[in-house]
């Protein structure tokens, strides 16, 4: 199933409609449809269903995950190690006091863009690009940022625009 995704093409096309998808989602946040969430739910789904995350993989090359507690327990867990141990070997506290990983791409990240932890992944992980959200124009300014990294959330950001 895995084709590569063109991730320059879908960052220009996300540079290219900054404005009308930030005029757009803010618009949802002015007056939202009384059933957005659940078109934002569907078109979430459509999306990923065109979508192949493990030919672009771009999130795990370039984002860096911000770490909860839980997090690193349950992964700490998973690995037999101590907090402190695995916190030494892979996290580093940045400028905001988020605990991240020390250098991307994600050290977890395998070539074959399948993530060695998948199932202990962290939270931020497990949901992003957060187009499944309730609410969605709440992180108006997240989705936006996130088109131009995950042709996922592009291409929902153009799908929700054709739904409403």
């Amino acid at each position: 199933m895995s084709t590569t995704v063109d991730i320059e093409r879908y960052k220009e096309l996300a540079q290219q409609k900054q404005k009308e998808h930030r005029k757009f989602l803010a618009s949802l946040k002015k007056k939202a449809p009384k059933n957005l969430d659940k078109i934002v739910q569907e078109v979430h789904t459509e999306v990923f269903n065109e979508i192949d995350c493990t030919a672009c993989a771009n999130c795990c090359k370039t984002l860096g995950p911000l770490f909860t507690e839980a997090d690193i327990e349950r992964i700490s867990k998973a690995f037999r190690m101590k907090l402190s141990a695995f916190e030494d070997m892979y996290l580093e506290v940045d400028e905001d006091g988020d605990k991240v990983f020390k250098s991307m791409p994600c050290p977890f990240l395998e070539d074959d863009n399948l993530c060695s932890i998948y199932d202990v992944r962290p939270k931020a992980c497990r949901e992003f690009p957060h187009t499944d959200r309730k609410k969605i124009y709440q992180i108006n300014h997240l989705t936006i940022k996130n088109t131009l990294t995950c042709p996922a959330a592009y291409l929902f950001v153009e799908k929700l625009k054709n739904r409403i």
